[in-house]
């Protein structure tokens, strides 16, 4: 099937998340990156810190990691597999089945921001309209964890763990002009290389930011 104008339609991200599951799990959730970023995160929180945790898919690890430390925890997922899984996975964390591009963010009312590998199947707009969201959602000086695979593509055709998708992400120096666009200070730059733990895994590079809400 096509668009009028003749291109491949974009799947929706629920249709795809909802068949990978648990896999996405298991392919992602043990990357080294990805808990030091969480390490990261925790030495910055108080005790009982409000976390909201955008695009939170099986809880794992980052729901299940800070709800275990005290904090509470909000995901949002587009899946209703994913938030069924971590609702099972992770009691200690609330989910909510969301679109985050549609659903309302209260500004202020999160003592920190997660956005972990979630926008890529979002347009560049779209992904520059949410990172600012998700800036406003944190209180001034909150911590704000950004993550995501930095290329230069812009509604590219991939397969993903065996599934058709369409992508868009910004090179490195693109991503965190976006965050410091936001509003946010980017304290610190990790980039790593990383393969998921799936047969269709390839390696791909990794870039995590670690950011405070400007006051």
């Amino acid at each position: 099937m096509t668009d009028a104008d003749g291109s491949t339609p974009r799947p929706r991200p629920e249709t795809l998340f909802d068949a990978l599951g648990a896999d996405y799990e298991k392919a992602f959730a043990g990357a080294e990156a990805h808990h030091a970023s969480l390490d990261w995160l925790l030495g910055r929180l108080a005790p009982g810190s409000k976390v909201l945790d955008v695009g939170s898919g099986t809880g794992r690890p980052t729901a299940e990691v800070l709800a275990a430390a005290g904090h509470d925890v909000l995901g949002l997922d587009v899946s209703p597999v994913m938030v069924e899984l971590a609702a099972r996975q992770v009691p200690g964390a609330r989910f909510r089945l969301a679109d985050v591009r549609e659903a309302p963010l209260e500004e202020e009312a999160f003592d920190a921001v997660t956005v972990y590998f979630s926008l890529l199947q979002m347009t560049r707009d779209e992904q520059t309209a949410l990172v600012a969201r998700a800036a406003r959602a944190a209180r001034p000086g909150g911590a704000v964890v950004l993550a995501t695979v930095p290329v230069d593509a812009d509604d590219v055709p991939h397969v993903f763990m065996g599934h058709p998708v369409r992508v868009s992400s910004f090179a490195a120096d693109g991503f965190t002009r976006l965050a410091r666009q936001a509003g946010l200070t980017v304290l610190e730059e990790r980039s790593v290389l990383f393969t998921p733990a799936h047969p269709a895994g390839e390696p791909e590079p990794h870039l995590y930011l670690h950011c405070v809400r400007e006051a």
